[in-house]
């Protein structure tokens, strides 16, 4: 895997894609669509995208180290789909582990399968990676992991029964998801933990997906979880990421402080009707009025 990367970025594509990485991370958002080696760029980006999730989703037969590596693998008695040469997997397996899915409690007559304490959503890009997921860790490393399933594949019909049954049967460990299907919209509390195995260039996206599992009813604190590869472009796009989140929170703290300043009069004043209302309201100042427009919004997150 390290040795593949490091050859992308010494190719022409590789190049120009790094510089593009580069400028995102320096100065913040860079329009892909308006790029002049746009074509280059994305493919590039979904080359490098699948190599940190696993070799074996960029080595095909026509890459052409394929039959190098596979002759490599093969002498080291292993094979292109071996979870030992995705660290990702490795993580995620770890972290399953760790949150008591996956394993079993050995008494002195037989192992017993037990019912783990936290429930999972793990979030990919791509069903691809959601295949090595279930084929290669799950049913072949983790085979007591009970689990579900919900991506483009799954009809829409279909989608609200994998979501009411998720929630509602708790001998089911974990949810697979790709982020487009799972990310909006849903609501996943039986949930209490959230695990990002790929992550997604718009940071809303990977942040309206973690909102599933904290909507209404959720009685349990909920952790996140995000697997990046240490030294590939997306430690970069986790800056990126952190960049954008920073002045979104600039913007909306700004926003925030004209309702901290409000007193108790033009408080009192937006839940009035009628000419009072009116004859209070007049005195408020401008900063009120951007208060009240403020307050106003949260509402109507309750009808989602």
């Amino acid at each position: 895997q390290h040795k593949l990367y490091e050859e992308f970025f010494k190719s022409h594509i590789g190049g120009e894609l790094a510089e593009t990485i580069a400028h995102m991370a320096k100065h913040g958002s860079r329009n892909i669509e308006q790029d002049e080696n746009k074509e280059h760029v994305v493919e590039g980006l979904q080359y490098l995208r699948q190599l940190c999730s696993h070799p074996s989703l960029v080595l095909t037969e026509n890459h052409p180290q394929y039959r190098q590596v596979c002759s490599e693998l093969q002498n080291e008695g292993m094979n292109l789909h071996d979870i030992s040469l995705s660290p990702k997997l490795l993580a995620l397996k770890q972290l399953l582990t760790d949150c008591g899915i996956g394993g079993n409690v050995t008494t002195d007559e037989e192992e017993v399968d037990f019912m783990s304490q936290h429930r999972v959503l793990i979030f990919c890009q791509m069903t691809p990676v959601l295949d090595l997921i279930e084929q290669g860790l799950f049913k072949n490393h983790m085979p007591s992991v009970s689990y579900m399933r919900l991506d483009g594949r799954v009809e829409p019909e279909q989608r609200f029964g994998i979501v009411h049954k998720f929630n509602s049967d708790p001998t089911i460990d974990v949810l697979l998801l790709t982020t487009q299907v799972g990310g909006l919209g849903l609501n996943l509390t039986g949930a209490d933990t959230v695990i990002f195995v790929e992550h997604d260039l718009d940071p809303s996206t990977d942040l309206q997906a973690m909102d599933r599992a904290h909507r209404i009813g959720q009685k349990k604190v909920v952790n996140v979880y995000r697997i990046i590869t240490k030294n590939t472009f997306e430690e970069k796009l986790m800056r990126l990421e952190q960049f954008k989140q920073s002045i979104s929170k600039g913007a909306v703290n700004t926003e925030d402080s004209d309702k901290r300043t409000m007193n108790t009069d033009q408080l009192v004043s937006l839940f009035q009707v009628g000419s009072s209302a009116d004859s209070k309201a007049s005195t408020t100042s401008s900063s009120a009025t951007t208060g009240s427009s403020s307050a106003s919004e949260p509402q109507a997150e309750l009808w989602e």
